[in-house]
């Protein structure tokens, strides 16, 4: 097992130690003097973002997935043309410099919508207060995948007149981060350590399973991988998976499978896990399960995410690599720049 000593060799700047401050940060932030807003006639909310800023719009629209709010995620350029009045684009840039959310801001700006944006400073910034459009400050802590958690719930004051979620729901989740926290913590580098046992288990590449509703968590277990552990991982629906993705394996593969199961998943989706793992089992072919914890959809995709990165952040330390640079990303940047 890795001690804390080669964790703070490898995790040279420390992201670890935010993401053992998750729950305080969530409830800091979520406690935070951010006024909410009221935007009236609202039926149709677009999240714009790019990575770890899009992660957050993938959580929101978990959470709008059930209700008769017309939800979309914008991870690009271009607004949908479903666009009107009654639109509300919330974007999204950690960093306040994204050039695809930049566009997107200006684009929502000409087009009379209610807007938003959140960043922690840079070009979104300047842009909002030239061009009069709601403007909030949160900070970056580390990177914008390590600020997850303090923009999704400063988003969650900031909106609670519209996203449709109990306080005690949010709460809730802050309690459950709590108490995993105390199990995936650097604070417990032990056999017990559910997500640094993850980590080990992790030989060839990743490809989860998930059921719709656990989505968000899936593209961040992928996107949280790629990053921190510079290493490949894919993501299929597990119903979808049924009509192709399955044929895959008749094949001998490099990939491990990993299902990703919901406490209270809908009747057929629990057929599905059950068959899929007499298929895996009767080939012998090796899998891991994870459960998401009871309670809201809110604590449930927030619990499993932190438990995500943290293996994500193990995985980087086992492979002997520092989590944070990301250095082919900021190549792509440095030649949008150029151009």
């Amino acid at each position: 097992m890795i001690d804390i000593t080669t964790l703070k060799k490898y995790d040279a700047s420390g992201m670890y130690k935010i993401y053992d401050k998750w729950p305080e940060i969530a409830k800091s932030s979520y406690e935070s003097n951010q006024c909410s807003v009221d935007l009236g006639n609202i039926d149709h909310i677009i999240f714009a973002g790019m990575g770890g800023s899009g992660a957050i719009g993938d959580l929101f629209s978990a959470i709008l997935s059930k209700t008769s709010m017309h939800v979309s995620t914008v991870k690009g350029y271009l607004l949908p043309n479903t666009v009107d009045e009654n639109t509300l684009v919330i974007a999204t840039s950690i960093s306040g410099d994204t050039d695809e959310t930049i566009q997107i801001l200006n684009s929502a700006n000409n087009l009379n919508c209610s807007t938003i944006a959140f960043s922690s400073g840079g070009k979104i910034k300047n842009y909002c207060e030239e061009n009069n459009i709601n403007y909030k400050y949160v900070p970056k802590y580390h990177s914008a995948r390590a600020s997850f958690v303090n923009y999704v719930y400063s988003a969650l004051r900031v909106l609670e007149s519209i996203i449709p979620i109990h306080k005690n729901d949010v709460l809730e989740s802050i309690q459950k981060m709590n108490l995993i926290s105390k199990n995936i913590s650097s604070n417990n580098l032990t056999n017990s350590n559910d997500s640094l046992e993850f980590a080990y288990w992790i030989t060839g590449i990743p490809l989860m399973y998930y059921p719709l509703g656990l989505q968000a968590a899936a593209i961040r277990f992928k996107n949280s991988l790629q990053e921190n552990s510079k290493s490949h991982a894919f993501i299929e629906d597990i119903i979808e998976s049924c009509h192709n993705g399955i044929v895959a394996w008749e094949r001998s593969s490099q990939l491990k499978p990993v299902l990703l199961e919901g406490k209270d998943d809908y009747i057929k989706t629990k057929e599905r896990w059950t068959i899929i793992k007499e298929y895996f089992q009767s080939h012998g072919i090796e899998y891991k399960e994870v459960f998401s914890t009871d309670g809201s959809i809110l604590s449930k995709l927030i619990t499993l995410i932190y438990f995500f990165d943290y293996v994500s952040i193990y995985y980087a330390i086992i492979s002997k690599l520092d989590p944070t640079p990301v250095k082919s990303i900021e190549f792509i940047k440095n030649k949008l720049v150029d151009q």
